[in-house]
């Protein structure tokens, strides 16, 4: 590995694209198409933990301050993210994919109202754009911009990262509560029931 950049690179951009598929999962009203994405982003989150998990063990058994060193060291922050990836969204997305199957027969089949409260659940999308908001420092310190480097700009970048995490999670969690609600029988029974009648 000639330089931290080579590596740090491809594991931003493959979380970056997990975090985009994961946002758009739950807008998807087809079951076919659910399941297609579903499956693109358990590619994806797969490989992005395989590449991440490679980089640490190698920068565990390198020696002194190699690449290989460096590459883990600035990884060091997105590595709780990414094992919260790895305990609870693989699983997530691995049985939100089996249920869009069940469904997936016919290309216009609808997505059930609770298959896409579960993709729009917080364990989904929240680990995995967490994890490529904190891999995105590691690249920029990589490429020579320390974006901490300068005085005074550790604690307020901090709190603005803080404050995006939080507002990520909260939108997560509105749009789940939303989704779940519909998903509810006695929700589907009130919009299936007919309205009074005018004469």
């Amino acid at each position: 590995m000639e330089s931290p950049l080579a590596a740090l690179l491809p594991i931003t951009v493959l979380w970056l694209a997990a975090g985009v598929v994961a946002d758009g999962l739950p807008r998807l009203d087809r079951a076919r198409a659910l399941r297609r994405r579903a499956g693109h982003l358990l590619v994806l989150t797969l490989v992005g933990l395989t590449l991440t998990g490679t980089v640490l063990a190698t920068g565990l058994f390198s020696a002194g301050n190699s690449p290989a060193d460096q590459a883990a060291t600035a990884l060091n922050l997105a590595g709780l993210p990414t094992l919260m990836v790895a305990v609870c969204t693989v699983r997530r997305v691995r049985r939100l994919w089996a249920g869009a199957g069940a469904f997936a027969a016919a290309p216009e089949t609808p997505a059930p109202h609770g298959l896409r409260a579960a993709a729009a659940h917080p364990l989904i999308g929240l680990p995995l754009q967490v994890t490529a908001v904190l891999t995105v420092p590691a690249v920029a310190a990589a490429g020579g911009t320390d974006l901490l480097a300068a005085p005074g700009v550790t604690g307020p970048a901090i709190t603005v990262g803080a404050l995006g995490i939080l507002a990520i999670g909260v939108r997560h969690a509105l749009r789940h509560s939303r989704l779940a609600e519909r998903a509810r029988p006695d929700a589907q029974r009130s919009a299936r029931a007919p309205g009074p009648l005018h004469v």
